[in-house]
């Protein structure tokens, strides 16, 4: 409390002129109690209202745009301005005219993102499958209802579904469509919401509506041989594996390969990628090439353009001489976004609550929701007839004497009274009395009342019917499988994603063999590395290197090596020699931190060459310690570029060694001592990043400094600077040694 009138005390005297108590005083509230009263609220207005669909297959964005278009007669009329369509929609979806026009974008033809579009759309519409192609403003475009369209709204004036007030009351709007197809399966749906996501792949039409019949048919049926895979727009080849499409089909969630489909063409040797996976975009796929062109993981190609126009996507890949096309595909789908995951999530908005269903689930769920549209459907028609019958059994009634009509109408002084004489004159009731009565002089004639009582026959057939359609569900599920059947006869169109089995991909795909030949690498201090072969070896002169830079390292091996680039952050870079080109003395070589894309300010301190992990990596530090690790340690089955913690980093590095049989070396402290060890007293680790053990003791202010090979022979006495145990703190040069000169390896 005292804090509190501190506060209002401050606050009066900031504000002199205003005598607000409290102002600026800051309010504590519970987390729990924010989140419930704010957080929540926007969470299910998200979930319920905006990104998840519905069992319909529409979200309410596209809802509100298509039922304005239908209400605009553009179902059957000629195209309008896109605009005035966004105008239009605004009386549903106040969201702006942006989210608006986008809505639209995504559904129409143009863009090429629904199997079964729903806006047939003229102009510039921007394309689905490209990044950088955009749409024109909606002043430019025109749009209308595609033809499909007429099984979404064909019974929507027929009370099947219900209708709510829109934003501000002025008119109303449907909560759903009564759609006569699975829409939800029919086209792709995505949505992010609060805590949760809708992801649904599209089926081929023909497809979905057979299986829906088989269903309707049989609950129990079997649909994976009817309905077997999904069917992009886009194309590619689906990798088909059973089990997988039975988990999406059983649960709703899993995921399954698309790739993308390519043709070669021999005369220009070139490979043109007409269809892509639908989760990435013609740019994104150049990018990545380009990318692992530079990188030099792919050599094989000379030229990449985007070549798409009018007439579809297309991305050409020049070819280098001798380069086999599939074998290079095979690379491609294994390190771009030519093969692509498309995850599923098939959770939709059922009876006001999200759930995550399978394919089955959800035709089910369709299924009663197209069941009781059916049902309000005839039974809409069944008042609308029996109505007209009651009608016209009245006006049958009149038949009998139409002079006693005209008469009565004619002998009634006022003209309320009319309706009431006609009721007691023939025995009819109030609503067949006023249509009596309503009916033209000119058509009181035999002719035409005899015309309008031929129905009545018929109308009591169809009452009939449809009293038993009602009362029969089976009746109900035949109509339910006409319908489907008509659609897919009218609108099923052949698929256009290819089915190939996963399993046969697999062994049709073989590790791409890396050329093996001797070579000669060559490491500089600097970080400069060059691959040369022996004969040019043989034919240059001196290494060429950077003022100041000295070679650090030569080692003969084969092309096939692989290289474990170790760096000042304690960082271990895998690659294969083969990923470096082949260089000359004259040249400086490939900067390893660069090539490799090693961190900024990162720099490489040793190079370890090995073709079968044997062997350990020996680490010195300043403080004395001695880390053996076993090579097999850095082995790593998935391609890992890169291994964080590959050394201790708790003292400086002085020297770090490759070796594959113990041998013996020499190490030199700044206090002038020298300890001669055998790599085989230091015990062998498998932990990357081990302390070692403690080698040399150190004296206050004194580090390691340097360690290099021992050359046989250079000591007098070698069992001076030995020791039985470790740690030692070695010897001071001797007399007899203190002539020779000492040199770092």
């Amino acid at each position: 409390m005292a804090k509190k009138k501190k506060v209002e005390k401050q606050t009066e005297e900031m504000n002199p002129n205003t005598h607000i108590i409290g102002a600026g005083y800051v309010a504590q509230q519970n987390i729990t109690d924010m989140l419930e009263t704010n957080f929540m609220p926007y969470a299910m207005s998200v979930i319920l209202s905006r990104a998840i669909p519905e069992i319909d297959g529409f979200k309410p964005s596209h809802r509100k745009l298509l039922y304005t278009m239908y209400k605009m007669g553009l179902l059957t009329g000629n195209r309008t301005k896109s605009a005035n369509i966004v105008g239009q929609t605004m009386k549903l979806n106040p969201h702006g005219d942006a989210a608006i026009y986008d809505t639209m974008v995504r559904l129409s033809r143009g863009y090429e993102a629904l199997l079964n579009p729903f806006v047939d759309s003229k102009g510039n519409f921007g394309k689905a499958y490209s990044r950088d192609m955009q749409w024109a403003a909606p002043r430019y475009t025109e749009a209308k209802l595609a033809p499909i369209c007429a099984e979404l709204f064909a019974e929507i004036d027929k009370d099947t579904v219900d209708f709510v007030d829109n934003y501000d009351n002025t008119m109303k709007e449907p909560t759903l469509l009564p759609v006569k197809f699975p829409t939800i399966l029919a086209n792709p749906t995505t949505g992010i919401a609060v805590g949760m996501a809708s992801s649904i792949c599209p089926f081929n039409l023909a497809e979905l509506c057979d299986a829906t019949v088989a269903l309707i048919k049989d609950p129990d049926a079997d649909i994976m041989d009817i309905l077997k895979a999904p069917d992009f727009t886009g194309g590619g080849q689906i990798l088909y594996d059973r089990e997988t499409m039975e988990t999406i089909y059983k649960t709703g969630r899993g995921g399954f390969k698309v790739r993308a489909r390519y043709e070669y063409d021999k005369d220009n040797k070139c490979i043109d990628i007409t269809q892509i996976p639908p989760t990435t975009t013609a740019e994104a796929i150049i990018d990545k090439i380009i990318e692992k062109y530079k990188s030099g993981s792919v050599r094989e190609i000379s030229d990449i353009r985007d070549e798409t126009d009018k007439s579809g996507l297309k991305i050409t890949i020049d070819l280098k001489k001798g380069t086999d096309p599939e074998k290079l595909m095979q690379k491609l789908y294994k390190v771009t976004t030519l093969e692509d995951t498309f995850s599923c999530n098939f959770n939709v908005i059922v009876a006001g609550a999200p759930k995550v269903l399978g394919v089955y689930e959800m035709l089910d769920e369709w299924i009663a929701f197209r069941t009781e549209c059916v049902k309000r459907r005839v039974y809409f028609d069944l008042r609308k007839a029996q109505d007209k019958l009651h009608l016209l059994e009245g006006l049958q009634k009149i038949l009998l004497d139409i002079d006693k009509a005209i008469k009565i109408i004619r002998e009634t002084d006022e003209e309320a009274e009319v309706v009431p004489n006609l009721m007691i004159g023939f025995g009819i009731d109030e609503v067949q009395a006023n249509y009596v009565a309503e009916i033209k002089l000119r058509h009181l004639n035999r002719e035409y009342i005899l015309k309008r009582t031929n129905d009545i026959d018929e109308l009591r057939d169809s009452i009939a019917k449809m009293e038993d359609i009602l009362a029969h569900k089976s009746k109900i599920k035949k109509i339910m499988v006409d319908e489907l059947n008509e659609i897919s006869k009218k609108y099923g169109k052949p698929r256009v994603s290819e089915i190939i089995f996963a399993s046969e991909v697999a062994e049709d795909e073989e590790e791409e063999k890396i050329p093996d030949f001797p070579v000669t690498l060559f490491f500089s201090k600097e970080g400069y590395f060059k691959k040369i072969t022996p004969q040019a070896l043989r034919t240059s002169g001196e290494q060429k290197l950077k003022d100041g830079d000295e070679m650090m390292m030569e080692i003969e091996t084969t092309n096939d090596s692989d290289l474990l680039f170790f760096t000042d952050k304690c960082q271990v870079y895998k690659a294969k020699a083969n990923d470096f080109d082949l260089g000359k003395a004259s040249q400086l070589g490939d900067y390893v931190a660069s090539k490799l894309e090693m961190d900024e300010n990162e720099n490489t301190l040793y190079m370890a060459v090995t073709k079968d992990y044997k062997g350990s990596m020996l680490f010195f530090f300043e403080n004395g310690r001695v880390a053996k690790v076993d090579m097999e340690s850095y082995a790593t089955k998935t391609n890992r570029k890169k291994l964080i913690k590959a050394y201790c980093d708790k003292s400086p590095v002085v020297a770090i060694r490759y070796i594959t049989e113990d041998c013996e070396l020499v190490m030199e402290s700044t206090a002038g001592r020298l300890l001669l060890i055998n790599t085989g007293s230091v015990s062998l680790k498998t932990t990357k990043d081990t302390q070692g053990i403690c080698v040399m003791t150190l004296k206050k202010g004194h580090v390691v400094k340097l360690v290099r090979d021992y050359v046989k022979g250079e000591f007098a006495k070698p069992h001076r600077y030995k020791t039985k145990n470790l740690p030692a703190a070695g010897a001071t040069l001797s007399a007899e040694d203190s002539g020779e000169q000492l040199s770092m390896i």
